[in-house]
């Protein structure tokens, strides 16, 4: 295989750069309030949209962290206030609303799996940032004095980059499993 523009390295270096990517995953930093700072595995993400503020249908009768539905793509996508959801500050009431919602969207299932089986959900955030790469097993569980009653169901864990601030880990699957059935 032949990469343009790319020096050529030791081998035995290649070799370990290529063992250490395998074990790497792709996760998502976003925000759900300023200095709250989240990671997503990328495994379990569609995309991220912006969708105006009216575009939302709300529906009644439902959790108050269920924000309503949305037209994605001609599809019915279930929209949820993640903040809310997480028992911490609700979207409506932070800082900085928007006249758009950064959204997030969840699927459920394997890449492989078929589309037409696969579960979606809109999950509204205060801003994206980028893409951390991360080994899984350095994942630690969280101490229990730190989290809250509502974000335990749908944390995986915490990581600590060398560059940084701690990152709470969340479970997209837990999350989709958290939405009430219509």
């Amino acid at each position: 295989m032949v990469q343009h523009g790319l020096s050529q390295t030791n081998p035995a270096t290649t070799s370990l750069e290529t063992q250490d990517r395998h074990q790497l995953e792709q996760f998502l930093r976003f925000r759900l309030i300023p200095d709250t700072t989240l990671l997503l595995p990328v495994s379990q993400l569609t995309e991220v949209i912006t969708i105006p503020v009216g575009q939302i249908v709300p529906i009644p009768q439902m959790p108050s962290w269920v924000m309503g539905v949305y037209n994605w793509r001609g599809e019915i996508l279930w929209m949820i206030d993640l903040g809310e959801l997480l028992g911490l500050t609700p979207w409506q009431q932070q800082p900085q609303v928007t006249p758009i919602y950064r959204t997030i969207v969840l699927h459920s299932g394997a890449i492989s799996q078929n589309k037409a089986h696969r579960q979606h959900l809109g999950a509204v955030v205060s801003g994206v940032d980028d893409i951390e790469w991360c080994n899984p097993n350095d994942i630690q569980s969280p101490p229990g004095s730190t989290m809250t009653s509502n974000l335990a169901p749908f944390l995986r864990g915490y990581w600590l980059p060398p560059h940084g601030d701690m990152l709470v880990v969340l479970d997209g699957e837990a999350i989709l499993a958290a939405m009430p059935k219509p």
